[in-house]
C-alpha cells in the first residue's frame, strides 16, 4: 500500500477545520408588545381542566391520556425517532466485526490447475480462517455528526408533536364534554318549556270549548307545543352525538362511557392570564416542534454538503488461517489500511441533494414563521371570543329576565281575559329563545376558555425543550 493516503491526512484535517458551521436561522418576526384584547386572571396552565370545577372532566381527561390510540401511536413514533438517534450516532464510533470461515475444495475430475488449491495428488483441500476487523470513517466534514444532530432534533420534534397532539386531544375532550352537558341542559329546558306550553294549551282548549277562544288560537298554541316537542329529541340527539365523539376520543365504545349528572350552571368559566405575546414562544409545543424541525433541516444541509467532499476510511484487522483447524491460531496477521474516496462524476446528484436539503430548510423556515403568526392569531381570536361572550352574557341575562317577566304577565293576563293569545304566543317564543341562547352562550364561553388554554399552550410545561432559533 502506498503512503499517499496517509500524506493527505494533515490536509484533510486542515480542510475539516474550515468546514461549514450552520448559523441558527431567525424567524424575523417580532412578537407584539401586548395582546389587542387584554385579559387578566390567575387560572393555572398545568392541568388547566381543573379550572372548570368539574371532577368528572378531570377523570375524562385522564382516561383520554391513557386510552387514546392516537397518543399511543404518537408514542410509538417517538420510540422510532429515538432508535434513529442511536442509528445515526453509531457512525461516529468505529465498528467492530468478527468473522469465521471454513472452506472445503474437492477436485472432481481432471488434473486441476495452478489457481486451485487441489491437484491430482491432493484432490481435497480444507482451509479455516478467522478475522476481527475494525473500521472507521473519519468525519472531517462533520457529515456524520450533523446526521446525528439531525436525528436528535427530529426526536425532539417528534416528542413535541406528541405534546401538541395531547394538547389538542384534551381540548377536544373538554369541548365534547361541554357540548354533551349543554345539549342535555337544552333538552331539560325544552322539556320544561313543553310542560309550560302544554299548560297554556289546556287553558286555550278550555276557553275554546267555552266559546271564548277561536279555533285559530287553539291551532296556534298546538303548533307551538308541537314545535317544543320537536326540540326535545333534537337536543337529546345532539347530547348523544357529543357522547359518541367523547367516547371515541377516550378510546372506548360509547356503551362503556358513564357520565354522572353534572349541573351545567356549576361549571366555572375561568379568567385566564394570557401574559405577553413573547411568552407564547416558550409555551406552545408546536412552536418548539417547528424550531426543532428547522434545526434538523439545517443539520441535513450539512450532511448534504459533506457528501460533496472526499471520505477517508481507516481499517484494521487481526486475521489468522490454516488448512488445519487445530493450527488456526498459530498464524495471526495484522492488516492496516486507509482508503480515500472522492466523488468525481455523479451527474449532479450530490449537488441536487444539497439543493434539495437547502430548499427543505427554506420550506421549514417559512412554516415556522407561519406557525408563529398562526399562534398569535389563535390567542387573539380566543381572547376576543372570551371578551365578546362575556359582554353578550351580561346583556343576555337582562334579556332572559325581561322575557320571563313578559311571559308571566302575558300568561296571567290571558287567564284573566285581559290579553289575547297572540301576546302569549310571542312571550312564549321570546322566553324559549332567551333560555336556549343562555345555554348556548354559556357553552360557547366555556369552550372559548378551552380554546384560549390550547392557544396559550396550556398544560405543556417543558420550556427546556425549546430550541433557540430566534
Amino acid at each position: 500500500m502506498t503512503k499517499a493516503p496517509y500524506a493527505l491526512i494533515p490536509l484533510l484535517a486542515l480542510l475539516g477545520a474550515c468546514s461549514h458551521t450552520p448559523v441558527p436561522l431567525g424567524s424575523d418576526i417580532v412578537p407584539p408588545a401586548a395582546w389587542q384584547t387584554p385579559a387578566t386572571g390567575s387560572a393555572q396552565y398545568v392541568q388547566w381542566w381543573n379550572s372548570f370545577n368539574s371532577p368528572q372532566l378531570a377523570r375524562l381527561i385522564e382516561q383520554a391520556r391513557l386510552g387514546s390510540y392516537d397518543l399511543k401511536a404518537a408514542m410509538a413514533r417517538v420510540r422510532q425517532a429515538r432508535a434513529d438517534v442511536r442509528i445515526a450516532g453509531a457512525s461516529l464510533l468505529p465498528s467492530l466485526n468478527a468473522s469465521a470461515d471454513a472452506y472445503r475444495q474437492r477436485l472432481l475430475r481432471g488434473q486441476g490447475y495452478s489457481e486451485q488449491d487441489t491437484s491430482s495428488s491432493q484432490r481435497t483441500y480444507h482451509y479455516f480462517d478467522t478475522a476481527l476487523t475494525a473500521s472507521y470513517e473519519v468525519d472531517f466534514w462533520g457529515g456524520n455528526a450533523a446526521a446525528r444532530d439531525s436525528a436528535r432534533y427530529s426526536l425532539q420534534a417528534t416528542s413535541l408533536d406528541r405534546d401538541t397532539l395531547e394538547l389538542s386531544l384534551l381540548g377536544s375532550v373538554a369541548d365534547s364534554y361541554l357540548g354533551a352537558l349543554a345539549a342535555s341542559e337544552q333538552a331539560r329546558i325544552a322539556e320544561l318549556n313543553l310542560a309550560n306550553a302544554d299548560k297554556i294549551l289546556g287553558v286555550v282548549r278550555s276557553r275554546y270549548q267555552a266559546g271564548s277562544a277561536t279555533a285559530l288560537e287553539l291551532a296556534q298554541q298546538q303548533s307551538l307545543v308541537a314545535g317544543q316537542q320537536r326540540q326535545v329529541p333534537l337536543f337529546q340527539q345532539q347530547a348523544r352525538d357529543a357522547r359518541i365523539t367523547l367516547a371515541t376520543l377516550l378510546g372506548q365504545p360509547v356503551q362503556n362511557l358513564t357520565l354522572a349528572d353534572q349541573p351545567f350552571d356549576q361549571l366555572a368559566g375561568p379568567r385566564i392570564d394570557a401574559g405577553i405575546p413573547s411568552q407564547l414562544l416558550t409555551r406552545r409545543p408546536d412552536i418548539a416542534g417547528a424550531e426543532a424541525r428547522l434545526a434538523a433541516a439545517q443539520a441535513d444541509v450539512s450532511v448534504a454538503r459533506a457528501a460533496l467532499f472526499p471520505k477517508l476510511s481507516l481499517t484494521a484487522s487481526l486475521a489468522t488461517g490454516d488448512s488445519q483447524a487445530v493450527d488456526l491460531l498459530r498464524n495471526p496477521v495484522l492488516n492496516l489500511g486507509a482508503g480515500l474516496t472522492a466523488p468525481i462524476f455523479n451527474n449532479g446528484s450530490l449537488r441536487a441533494g444539497r439543493d434539495k436539503a437547502i430548499a427543505r430548510q427554506d420550506e421549514l423556515l417559512e412554516n415556522y414563521r407561519g406557525i408563529l403568526l398562526t399562534s398569535f392569531s389563535e390567542v387573539e381570536k380566543a381572547l376576543n371570543s372570551v371578551d365578546g361572550l362575556d359582554r353578550q352574557a351580561r346583556w343576555q341575562s337582562e334579556e332572559l329576565a325581561q322575557a320571563q317577566r313578559a311571559f308571566d304577565l302575558a300568561e296571567s293576563r290571558y287567564r284573566a281575559g285581559a290579553e289575547d293569545l297572540l301576546s302569549v304566543l310571542e312571550a312564549q317564543r321570546s322566553l324559549f329563545t332567551a333560555q336556549a341562547e343562555r345555554v348556548q352562550l354559556r357553552k360557547e364561553r366555556l369552550q372559548a376558555s378551552v380554546a384560549l388554554y390550547k392557544a396559550l399552550g396550556g398544560g405543556w410545561n417543558t420550556p427546556g425543550a425549546v430550541i433557540s432559533q430566534r
